[in-house]
Order: C-alpha cells, then structure tokens, then sequence
C-alpha cells in the first residue's frame, strides 16, 4: 500500500461505483419496482403467450419478426406504456389483407451493458450478410 493512500482508492473507486449504479435508498427501491412491475408483468404474459400458445398456431404471421416477438420486443425496449401501442398497432397491421414484410420495432432510448442485451433482441436482429458478397461471386462466376 503506497503512503498516500492511492492504492486504496483505486480498490475503493469501483465498488463505490457499482453501488451508485443501484439504488441505496430504499424509497427509491419500492419506486423503480413500481414502475418496473408493469413491464414486467407484460414481459411475462408475452413469455408464457409465446410458450403456450404461440406453438399452436405455428408461423402464421406475414411479418418478420412475429407479431409475439416484436411486441416482447416493443415492451423490453420501450417498456409498458409507449411497446403496448406498437404492439397494439402491429397487430391492427396483421391482418389477412395487409402487406407483411421486415417490420422492424424502432429504437429506444434504452442502453444495454455489453454482453447483457436481451435474448429477444437477439433473436429479432439476425446477422445479415452484405450484398456486395454476393455480386462480387456473380462477377467471379460462381
């Protein structure tokens, strides 16, 4: 340990920010699981729906990703409020007469630490190859 005390420090500082990070305060708590519980709640109805239901009907939605997957999407991005109307919406859009297609859920505010993006998000947003590698195999003449 040095004299002035900056190895201590430098042990200190990144616990000091892990629990900033948190809420200390228990008010602050019962606050954000009250504001959670609604998105939460919905997150797993959409689970189970996808679980139980879903595999009943089988692929049956013109759209990419399912009209399931895009609202557990909508509601994990945007949360309760704001992914229930495009969820809502999107599913007014699924209908035998409309269109189908990529219909992606747009982008939220929201920031996920690396390595810690949900599964759903994942799972809607696949690796998509360049087209420049496919033209320049049809110029090669494979």
């Amino acid at each position: 340990m040095c004299a002035d005390g900056s190895h201590v420090s430098a042990v200190i500082a990144p616990a000091q920010a892990a629990a900033s990070s948190s809420p200390q305060n228990p008010v602050m708590r019962v606050l954000k699981w009250i504001l959670d519980s609604p998105r939460l709640l919905l997150i797993g109805f959409l689970k189970l729906y996808r679980l139980i239901i879903s595999p009943i009907y089988g692929d049956v939605c013109g759209y990419f990703p399912s009209c399931s997957a895009y609202a557990l999407e909508a509601v994990t991005v945007h949360g309760a409020a704001r992914g229930s109307w495009l969820a809502t919406w999107r599913l007014l859009r699924c209908n035998p007469w409309g269109k189908g297609g990529i219909d992606m859920v747009p982008p939220g505010k929201r920031i996920w630490p690396e390595g810690k993006t949900p599964r759903i998000i994942v799972l809607n947003h696949p690796p998509i190859p360049d087209d420049t590698d496919e033209s320049a195999a049809a110029d090669r003449g494979a």
